[in-house]
């Protein structure tokens, strides 16, 4: 078993921005000696095919292949203490006393806060979020979608959900900021409920 205190499925737009805001905080007395990870799976990830002419900051004609390569590099570069967890694909999410065993293919990992950031496709097959799967709210009944049961991102005490799966529309600016929602959200927790965010200044 591994330990995490925070354990992000997925990444795709959702999944990395979170993890970017959580890295960027290890630093922070609150946040010292908390171990984060992120499992890569990003087979599924929408961002396959997409192109961005609209987003603020992405020069026009970026496309979304290029980002799901980049960002794991721009984690490993700014926040190495992130965890990465390339290739594998979580099977199953089963609360325990202490937080959750996420199981993959290849391993188990034991986190006490676990964000799911996997996409709504309908092929979701992940063990133990069976009863909290509802028809998605903001796409068209016919493209058959699916959001996880949430509140403000909350779907259980410490299971979190983010991006287009907590029920957002699939436009790549929306999914960043539900995923960095969450971090602050957990950032937050950690901070003992005092209202907490992480921005960086020119000095």
């Amino acid at each position: 078993m591994i330990d995490f205190d925070v354990l992000i499925v997925g990444g795709g737009a959702a999944g990395m921005s979170c993890a970017l805001i959580l890295g960027s905080s290890l630093k922070k007395s609150y946040a010292e000696n908390r171990k984060v990870g992120i499992i890569l799976h990003q087979k599924t990830s929408d961002l396959q095919n997409a192109l961005f002419n609209n987003v603020l900051g992405l020069p026009a004609g970026t496309k979304g292949e290029v980002l799901l390569k980049d960002g794991p590099k721009q984690l490993k570069k700014l926040y190495p203490k992130v965890v990465q967890v390339p290739k594998e694909k979580v099977l199953s999410v089963i609360p325990e006393l202490s937080g959750f065993t996420v199981k993959t293919n290849n391993y188990s990992y034991l986190a006490k806060i676990v964000v799911i950031a996997t996409g709504y496709s309908k092929m979701l097959k992940i063990k133990g979020l069976e009863t909290y799967i509802i028809p998605h709210k903001k796409s068209p009944a016919s493209k058959n979608r699916i959001q996880l049961k949430n509140e403000d991102h909350l779907v259980a005490p410490n299971l979190y959900v983010a991006g287009t799966l907590a029920g957002h529309r699939s436009q790549f600016a929306i999914a960043c900021g539900s995923g960095a929602a969450v971090a602050t959200d957990i950032l937050t927790e950690w901070n003992k409920g005092r209202h907490t965010k992480v921005h960086d200044k020119l000095k």
